[in-house]
């Protein structure tokens, strides 16, 4: 834990060295994210207007949306919302170790929310025929949902990074290659963990709950097994650094507005779901 924790409590929401009171990184997050809010909103009108106004190639679209799956990767979305609450909160107190653990809680509701929507990607365009040239409607949500995705992504990455972060040693050791290898080992557990979650989802699709799709999904994703469990391993491992760390209560802004740019895309999302999804059921 920083020793800056012992020089007394530290004001997190003002800043007076400033002439607005508010931390310059909160202040440059609020400014990207009031651009973000208009960026978003004429994607979310575009896609409206061509849904009162469809083509006439518009597609079956409540034959094609699964609301379930889409409801489950929302609850996920908004429970990350809450794990990363949760480590704002601990950093501001100076717990690195519940920090890094809601870190990772975040990261992993991330990741499971990314291979919702490359499953539902995946699913419209092989077998529903649903691409970017399709009709207007697969322009618009491709688009929307895509460019939505994109920022989960890059918040997961912010978030991986963040957690890296929290173990640089306070003894200014070297640090570097053991991060190259901390993001490495994210990589491999992060593309193995959807390549099997993606082959079990298809195994039980073509075979259904049977023990003949348990082993078409153990013969053909054996390989991203083996991977992600390797991959965990090599986390736990790196994980059980008990150095003396450069991270605190001092690092409390940076977390809290990755936690701002988190709570914006989750909030997003809410509109999506409900302006792309619930809109076509009532």
């Amino acid at each position: 834990m920083s020793t800056h924790a012992a020089a007394g409590a530290i004001d997190h929401h003002h800043d007076h060295t400033t002439t607005t009171g508010i931390p310059n990184k909160k202040l440059f997050m609020w400014a990207f994210l009031a651009s973000d809010c208009m960026f978003f909103g004429a994607l979310i009108s575009t896609h409206l207007i061509y849904r009162l106004h469809p083509t006439p190639n518009q597609p079956n679209v409540l034959g094609m949306f699964s609301l379930e799956l889409t409801s489950f990767s929302t609850f996920i979305l908004l429970m990350s919302s809450l794990l990363m609450a949760l480590a704002v909160n601990s950093c501001q107190k100076g717990h690195v170790g519940a920090t890094r653990k809601m870190l990772l809680g975040t990261i992993i509701f991330g990741l499971i929310f990314l291979a919702c929507q490359v499953y539902e990607f995946s699913h419209f365009v092989h077998d529903k025929g649903l691409t970017l040239n399709s009709s207007m409607f697969g322009s618009t949500f491709y688009t929307l949902t895509g460019t939505h995705g994109c920022h989960v992504a890059i918040g997961v990455l912010w978030l991986v990074l963040m957690y890296i972060r929290t173990f640089k040693p306070a003894d200014g050791s070297p640090w570097i290659l053991k991060s190259i290898v901390h993001l490495l080992v994210f990589a491999v557990v992060t593309v193995a963990s959807i390549k099997a979650l993606l082959g079990g989802v298809h195994a039980i699709q073509e075979f259904g709950a049977t023990a003949q799709a348990f082993s078409a999904f153990i013969q053909h994703e054996l390989l991203a097994l083996v991977a992600t469990a390797v991959g965990l391993a090599g986390l736990v491992f790196l994980g059980r650094d008990t150095k003396a760390v450069e991270f605190g209560e001092a690092n409390a802004v940076d977390v809290e507005s990755m936690g701002l740019y988190w709570h914006f895309v989750d909030i997003v999302w809410i509109v999506i779901f409900t302006a792309v999804y619930l809109l076509e059921y009532l």
